[in-house]
């Protein structure tokens, strides 16, 4: 079959004949695979970047961690890969499958379900969000965050705050359902004054942060507290764009009523897994079939993996890979 292998001497994906992988117990299936999407995830994990992944191994390692695909009997899901998606062919997980609903394309689907994972996890689990909140989404110009500020809609928040550096993705984010937007393009004093006044007239419930980063600081230093009763505030670490650490003074976690958390591999229970795909991805498919979800793709072809491996997509949009 044909697949975009990574070997640990290349810098590069190659777009090569390589063996099929077999299904290596009855918890596991044969899929034909039909689109995958290129995540920053898939990049770390297939170069070992990512703090899941142990990186190429010697013999190749196929890239991409879930997609689009169909059964034996033609039935067309989203499944999450065993071994590499990035492939026409891949095993995948019986019990980590979703049927999808015929009102979404395979391109927005593979598209979806990472963004999806990346929003609705943090805000349904780790954030416990509850109609009525106030919902900071730090890093909302990116594909996740956009997804993230329409989910946060979608489960009841009153009022959906995005950050951004990008000024024309921020103003897009409006017709999306955000209702403040705040660029990160100010300076460092005028974002936290900003911050400060947003928070003082509607305080904030929930952050999203998808940057992590010099941003996180500048969002924690505007909820700081001087002694007094302080509104909580449940902020929850995705992703790391914008850097992996950050200094955090002992005042600012003491003077403010703060629950710090993070989502993603590794932080959540078996049962909240089990919710994702029984029900928090079928509804997420749903609502994009029905136009209630909207997200931007741009599709390549997988014999091209190598010179898009690099490429730069519009902000906002996914590069979703077709098989």
């Amino acid at each position: 079959m044909k697949a975009a292998v990574m070997y640990q001497k290349g810098e590069l994906p190659q777009y090569i004949d390589f063996p099929e992988p077999t299904a290596q117990s009855t918890d596991e299936v044969l899929v034909t695979v039909k689109a995958v999407a290129l995540k920053h995830f898939d990049k770390g994990t297939a170069t070992g970047k990512h703090y899941s992944s142990g990186g190429p191994k010697e013999d190749g390692r196929v890239i991409g961690g879930d997609g689009v695909c169909l059964l034996k009997d033609g039935t067309r899901v989203y499944g999450m890969g065993v071994s590499g998606m990035m492939a026409e062919k891949a095993t995948i997980e019986k019990d980590r499958i979703v049927k999808l609903p015929a009102g979404v394309s395979d391109t927005d689907a593979a598209a979806l379900a990472n963004a999806v994972i990346g929003a609705a996890m943090g805000l349904r689990f780790k954030a416990d969000i509850q109609p009525g909140d106030v919902v900071l989404i730090n890093g909302a110009t990116g594909f996740t965050g956009r997804v993230a500020v329409q989910i946060a809609k979608h489960y009841g928040a009153k009022k959906v705050i995005a950050t951004g550096r990008n000024e024309q993705s921020l103003k897009d984010l409006l017709e999306l359902g955000a209702d403040e937007i705040i660029s990160l393009k100010q300076e460092d004093e005028q974002f936290i004054s900003q911050l400060k006044e947003t928070h003082n007239s509607t305080p904030i419930d929930i952050i999203i942060d998808y940057l992590w980063g010099h941003t996180a600081e500048m969002i924690l230093a505007s909820l700081m507290g001087k002694g007094s009763f302080t509104h909580k505030t449940r902020f929850v670490s995705v992703g790391s764009m914008a850097g992996d650490l950050i200094q955090l003074s002992a005042a600012n976690l003491r003077s403010v009523d703060l629950q710090l958390t993070g989502s993603g591999l590794g932080s959540w229970p078996k049962s909240h897994v089990r919710q994702l795909f029984t029900e928090i991805l079928p509804e997420m498919f749903q609502l994009a079939a029905d136009g209630k979800l909207k997200v931007k793709t741009t599709e390549v072809k997988l014999a091209n993996i190598a010179s898009l491996w690099n490429m730069e997509v519009p902000d906002g949009q996914r590069l979703v890979v077709t098989i």
